[in-house]
């Protein structure tokens, strides 16, 4: 199934403690090049994600964006200091009573005391936490590749169109050769009478222009390699594989056989067919581009 590398998908899942929100976009790029963005705590997953990616796309630039927040208390742990807590105690009353000023001390005021209270954030469980984010990746890329294959098959028709339409033409320029063949010969039968006029009449030469004459005339090979070409470009439209660097190698074959065409053709019509066909193969290179 064709598929775009433009696509969109975003996910949000609350397990194990953790509550992860994760937004994908995709644009075309030649191969796959995912951009990750994380908190620095949780760099250490990066090459986990990336693999993980590799199941889902084979091209395209990814920009994935995840914030991952923990919302279990159980995750973390308070840790009092007793010891400097108590001491503060003293330090104050002792103040209080030399300063002659109230010696009433909260514990409150004691809890806003430098490191008496401190939030320390329990070990991670990394295998809890990856099934989480597997699973916030397995859903945004689930909606994200919908989207690219929606867009991937209005591709696909577009280029099938023009595919078609390629081949209509190459059908007339096809039915068009025997056309110019005989003006070519027709030329040729002008020049020999040229050169007998002259007295310049030459077998060997008769023969050498007879076979370039030939040779410019004859566009059947140029036709016959297009037609496959566009039988193949139809075909991997069909396939469920990856298809866009070998349709766009098939492009680039195709372009070579019409250039090849239109430096033979010496014929205005069969010159407006060719701009015709190159038209559209470069309206379908441009498509191209875009799928993966």
């Amino acid at each position: 199934m064709i598929k775009s590398m433009t696509g969109f998908g975003h996910s949000q899942v609350t397990n194990e403690g953790y509550k992860i929100s994760l937004e994908i976009k995709s644009v075309n790029h030649r191969f796959l090049d995912p951009h990750i963005r994380i908190s620095r705590r949780y760099t250490l997953l990066e090459d986990r994600i990336r693999e993980e990616l590799k199941n889902f796309v084979n091209r395209g630039r990814l920009d994935v964006n995840i914030n991952i927040e923990k919302i279990d208390d159980s995750l973390r742990d308070i840790k009092l200091d007793k010891d400097l807590a108590i001491a503060y105690y003293y330090y104050l009353k002792d103040l209080a009573e030399k300063l002659n000023i109230s010696q009433e001390i909260r514990v409150i005021d004691v809890f806003r005391l430098p490191e008496v209270f401190s939030l320390e954030e329990k070990e991670e469980n990394w295998e809890n936490l990856w099934e989480v984010l597997k699973e916030a990746i397995t859903i945004a890329m689930k909606e994200l590749l919908t989207m690219r294959i929606n867009e991937g098959q209005n591709l696909a028709r577009d280029i099938m169109q023009r595919n078609q339409l390629i081949l209509s033409r190459v059908e007339k320029l096809e039915c068009k050769s025997p056309e110019i063949a005989e003006e070519n010969m027709e030329r040729l039968r002008k020049r020999i009478s040229e050169l007998v006029s002259q007295q310049m009449l030459d077998e060997a030469r008769i023969v050498q222009e007879a076979a370039i004459f030939a040779d410019k005339s004859s566009i059947t090979e140029e036709i016959v390699r297009l037609k496959s070409h566009s039988d193949y470009l139809s075909n991997f439209l069909n396939s469920d594989d990856p298809i866009g660097r070998k349709a766009d190698f098939l492009v680039q074959e195709m372009f070579r056989e019409i250039n090849t065409i239109a430096s033979k053709a010496n014929d205005l019509e069969m010159s407006q067919i060719v701009v015709e066909v190159k038209a559209e193969l470069e309206k379908i290179r441009e498509q191209l581009q875009n799928i993966e």
